[in-house]
């Protein structure tokens, strides 16, 4: 490789890591085309972003990021490495840990997100298990909704409460209106007794 090749190839990988907060390094080794092609297929599906790297390249490339000192990475750059950058923290270490189900490889070499480093495949399951960024905000957001839903779900049984009372309603009026006659017919004994009263006795 040129020196212009390897300036250039610098390049592709410091813009693949500027302002990346999730960065993995994995050990291809052992793949061959078409498993490799199918572990670049499945990460593409997943939008990670993979490319094999020369490891003193990446070392150099990683140098030159003034954001982020990688230098606690450097010792895990032996044999074949690929660099995978994706959004979600969890997302490399899943799909390593669901392709090596059939295989031996891809292996963790190192990883850096959270602001935190990870040295070797041991790893792997740790940061499998990791909550995605996506994941921590939908569990907030349930957490937020669960009180709302418990307000909603009171307005909404309000109206049967409402509905129910206005159905005692005309119970209760039907009940008033059977006492009222016999309310009517008390006063009549007193002046049936008053009639008798007048009556001449003969």
């Amino acid at each position: 490789m040129t020196k212009e090749n390897k300036v250039v190839a610098i390049q592709e990988i410091k813009d693949l890591l500027q302002d990346a907060k999730v960065v993995y390094v994995a050990d291809l080794e052992g793949l061959n085309a078409q498993k490799s092609s199918d572990f670049r297929r499945a990460a593409f599906k997943q939008n990670i972003k993979v490319k094999v790297v020369k490891n003193t390249l990446l070392q150099k490339a990683m140098e030159q990021i003034e954001e982020v000192d990688f230098s606690e990475m450097f010792s895990s750059f032996k044999g074949n490495s690929a660099l995978m950058i994706s959004e979600t923290a969890n997302a490399p270490a899943k799909l390593i840990k669901d392709f090596r189900k059939k295989e031996e490889k891809p292996a963790l070499k190192s990883a850096y997100l959270q602001e935190t480093f990870y040295i070797g495949d041991n790893n792997l399951e740790t940061l499998a298990n990791i909550k995605s960024r996506e994941e921590m905000i939908g569990e907030i957001i349930g957490l937020l909704q669960s009180p709302i839903r418990n307000v909603l779900s009171a307005l909404q049984n309000k109206p049967e409460t409402v509905e129910a009372k206005a159905e005692e309603a005309p119970a209760v009026e039907e009940a008033k209106a059977e006492e009222t006659p016999a309310a009517e017919a008390a006063p009549e004994t007193p002046e049936a007794s008053a009639d008798a009263a007048e009556t001449p006795a003969e």
